[in-house]
């Protein structure tokens, strides 16, 4: 069976493939890793488009709805990439939303030995467009660990804890329109008592990090990650 590692940008190439990937070949769980939404983090990380994401979760539940399974795509995103910016993460966690995707794991990139993105996180270049003195291209990376908890915060915009620094950052950014009780809010304008004490860290309530089952388009109950 084949859990993960599915190139999902040359998979939609072949609905074929696919077909026989969900008829066969998927033990129920198949998990791709989009990594995030926005053209800015994605040019770094060498990554296609969402779009690809999408036309492969549309071939995915189609095969599985054909083949009469009850299959689920689980995609992976980060925070605080090289690259990524406070609106990149604003912009993700709004198709997160619209998407009713629910992360039930955190995590924000750390650099690694030989991997390209260190390169950037620690230069504050890219390599990928040559380095040059003074015409290298410039990427804007995460270090600070308030920026650090506040792009983890975005990737879990639905956790009462996180909604106080989001409020205050929504507001910095000019986007208070985001804040209030309808659908269409990122965040409520109020707050459930005794959670949102240490500026979006800390206790959590209800179930702890268990997978957290939603419905996405009313029809598969499927989770979602965030590396």
């Amino acid at each position: 069976m084949v859990a993960s590692g599915v190139r999902y940008d040359l998979a939609v190439e072949s609905p074929e493939y696919v077909k026989e990937l969900v008829t066969h070949h998927v033990g129920g769980y198949l998990k791709i890793a989009p990594e995030h939404t926005e053209d800015g983090p994605l040019s770094k990380m060498m990554k296609p488009g969402i779009g690809a994401y999408d036309r492969f979760k549309q071939l995915f539940d189609e095969a599985a709805t054909k083949a009469g399974k009850q299959y689920f795509l689980i995609p992976y995103f980060i925070a605080a990439h090289p690259g990524t910016t406070d609106e990149d993460m604003l912009n993700l966690a709004l198709w997160l939303k619209k998407n009713r995707y629910r992360a039930d794991q955190v995590q924000t990139f750390l650099p690694s030995p030989m991997a390209v993105a260190t390169a950037m996180y620690h230069s504050g270049v890219s390599p990928l467009r040559g380095v040059r003195h003074g015409g290298s291209e410039a990427v804007e990376t995460v270090k600070n660990l308030r920026q650090r908890r506040l792009h983890k915060a975005f990737l879990r915009y639905h956790d009462p804890e996180n909604w106080p620094l989001l409020r205050d950052t929504l507001k910095r950014m000019g986007r208070a329109d985001l804040i209030g009780p309808g659908k269409h809010h990122l965040v409520p304008n109020w707050q459930p008592a005794g959670t949102g004490k240490g500026g979006g860290e800390g206790r959590r309530i209800g179930r702890k990090h268990k997978g957290q089952k939603f419905t996405t388009k009313g029809i598969h109950p499927t989770r979602v990650k965030a590396r």
